[in-house]
């Protein structure tokens, strides 16, 4: 039995007397039990599908031609009244972020119950026991002790497993899972995908697994769709097309990722941005044309047709056969930093935090930081890698000086920092910045680039003319690969990418000789975090300067770090040269936390073991 068919479904968008394609012919088939995974960079129209099988489109977008059958029922010309009663029940879905998807001024229980009593599986007062079985079932312990807190009391990973016990509580015909494991720890990515899997078997359920991450993709799906500007740009078996793929479009993606085993390679940079739907429109060849390095002349003239490559694997190239030859640059010579004079060192730094006595936690100092000890050299990049409540952003605290150390020494260039009085601060300002992980977030909306690039005029006291401000934007805009005008543009017209970019232009406005860069390529595409790694090398080269690089994606702490931390609890329970480390790991919380990344192989079985619950991933 078919649970959802695609035919040439279109979907554009409409502004003033003009109509722009949004998604293209797609064409697709899931069945009961089978897992369809979407890739590709945003804008790629991977959300607009669940989108559109939700009816839920934004306001100027329609589904111009084709059929969207769910179980016989065409989704586009159901009544909504219709459509409604299958939301939440027949359909179900897992948003990118938890604590968005849960209201923040209910408890988990009223929204438990009021899930429960609107898909009608709880009548009267059963909503408790049911609740309670569905949380046992994604393994969330103490659930009565969870009908009572409010979602900013619990971690990302409880939020999500909350939303997964709901979206499976009716046994679902489908589910559409939107980047449910984005921004998650490594540890805890992999016990949301071991939750999903396990229930979308016990109830045969069939998943749309959208994600960036093409490592995940590969282990979970059975079938893979890579979308390009609106459009399928490959299809086929999972395992099948990440070890041949056929289109420029996934091996360049491929290559943009960096490997977590096996030799170190250079990352393949993708030139230039997706075409945006106003540019789609005039294009009459390939859209992926313009940053393929396989294009000729013939891609431009007509767009390519699907076709088939292999059995059930197809592709829309008409140079499939020259897509292997597609090969990453050559990996630039590592640093020596083994002789590197230390420049920032901590001697059994400390945080502890005072915290209200309760029959759950009877010690009254919580140690975020626990007797830390660490070196940072010249010119050295150190990765700090853990779980959430590891105390690694704690730790960066103490060094950027939001907060003050409990106990233990703190030095800077030779000089005491722990104190943390005015003139450390301005010490530390001087010597240290702070890349932020959001810089949605972290960039006034209200200024303009140039502004914010050159902040730090403020911030020290330089009060620098109009024109000194502009000039030194221009040099800092240059530095991170973004066009003049850029600094005359506000953050809202900026790109994710482009965020991150300004907001590393900012803290080298004051040239720092660390940057303590917490999180910032998470959630990123793979083909953005290629261009923000390789930046920060060439930024690196040119002004000497070292990074305490917090990450949970451990592939991306390889491929940049020198050095790496592994934190446990507020402790380092490992350190050592990145490759020595990954390479061969002492302490079994390394271990886990290395078995739970997707390899690299995709043929290989990813069995991650659990630390923190003791359950392994089948």
């Amino acid at each position: 039995m078919t649970i959802l068919a695609a035919r040439n479904l279109c979907v554009d968008s409409f502004g003033g007397n003009e109509s722009f394609p949004v998604l293209s012919d797609l064409n697709f088939t899931l069945v009961p039990g089978m897992i369809l995974g979407l890739v590709g960079e945003s804008g790629a129209g991977k959300s607009m599908i669940g989108r559109t099988i939700s009816q839920f489109l934004p306001s100027g977008f329609a589904v111009t031609k084709g059929t969207l059958e769910f179980a016989g029922e065409d989704l586009v010309a159901m009544a909504s009244e219709r459509r409604r009663n299958l939301l939440g029940r027949d359909i179900a879905f897992i948003p990118q972020e938890p604590l968005s998807g849960l209201n923040p001024v209910l408890t988990v229980g009223q929204q438990m119950r009021e899930h429960l009593l609107r898909i009608g599986l709880a009548p009267g007062e059963h909503w408790r026991q049911r609740a309670l079985a569905e949380f046992e079932a994604v393994h969330l312990p103490h659930g009565a002790a969870l009908l009572g807190k409010y979602p900013h009391q619990l971690s990302g990973g409880m939020c999500q497993r909350i939303l997964i016990a709901m979206a499976f509580a009716s046994r679902p015909r489908l589910l559409i899972a939107d980047e449910p494991t984005t921004a998650l720890d490594v540890t805890i990515q992999a016990r949301i995908v071991k939750l999903i899997a396990e229930m979308q078997k016990r109830d045969g359920t069939a998943v749309i697994f959208i994600t960036h991450d093409l490592r995940l993709a590969s282990q979970i799906s059975d079938e893979i769709m890579v979308l390009y500007a609106g459009r399928p740009a490959e299809r086929g078996p999972a395992k099948q097309l990440f070890s041949a793929p056929a289109h420029p479009y996934t091996r360049c993606l491929q290559l943009a990722n960096p490997t977590i085993s096996g030799e170190r390679r250079g990352l393949y940079i993708l030139p230039e941005r997706m075409p945006g739907l106003r540019v789609l429109k005039d294009i009459t060849g390939c859209r992926f044309a313009s940053r393929c390095p396989n294009a000729v002349a013939a891609c431009t003239e007509a767009e390519p047709p699907l076709a088939e490559i292999a059995p059930n694997h197809i592709a829309a190239c008409i140079r499939a056969e020259k897509t292997p030859e597609i090969v990453p640059p050559p990996l630039a010579p590592a640093r020596n930093v083994e002789t590197a004079k230390n420049y920032l060192q901590g001697e059994k730094l400390t945080k502890a935090y005072t915290v209200a006595w309760s029959p759950f936690n009877r010690n009254p100092k919580f140690r975020a930081v626990n007797g830390v000890d660490f070196t940072l050299g010249e010119g050295e990049f150190v990765g700090i890698v853990g779980e959430s409540g590891s105390g690694k952003s704690s730790l960066a605290r103490l060094v950027v000086g939001l907060d003050t150390a409990t106990e233990g020494r703190l030095t800077l260039a030779g000089r005491d920092i722990t104190a943390n009085g005015s003139s450390e601060k301005a010490y530390r300002r001087d010597h240290i910045q702070m890349v932020f992980q959001d810089p949605q977030s972290a960039l006034n909306p209200r200024r303009q680039v140039g502004s914010i690039v050159t902040q730090a005029n403020e911030a020290s006291g330089l009060h620098a003319s109009k024109r000194e401000r502009m000039d030194r934007a221009a040099e800092l805009l240059a530095e991170i690969g973004l066009p003049p005008d850029a600094a005359m543009r506000f953050p809202s017209q900026l790109s994710g990418g482009q965020k991150q970019r300004v907001n590393i232009a900012r803290a080298l406005c004051s040239v720092p000789r660390i940057l303590v860069a917490d999180e910032i390529v998470s959630g990123l595409d793979v083909s953005v975090q290629a261009q923000l790694l390789d930046l920060l090398l060439k930024l690196r080269d040119e002004h000497g300067f070292s990074m305490m690089f917090i990450s949970h994606d451990l592939s991306v702490v390889r491929y940049l770090c020198d050095r790496v931390l592994v934190m446990y609890r507020g402790e380092v329970v490992e350190s050592g040269a990145t490759e020595t480390v990954f390479a061969n790991p002492q302490h079994p919380y390394t271990q886990s936390l290395l078995a739970s990344v997707p390899p690299d192989d995709v043929q290989a079985e990813w069995s991650p073991v659990l630390a923190e619950t003791g359950y392994q991933v089948e």
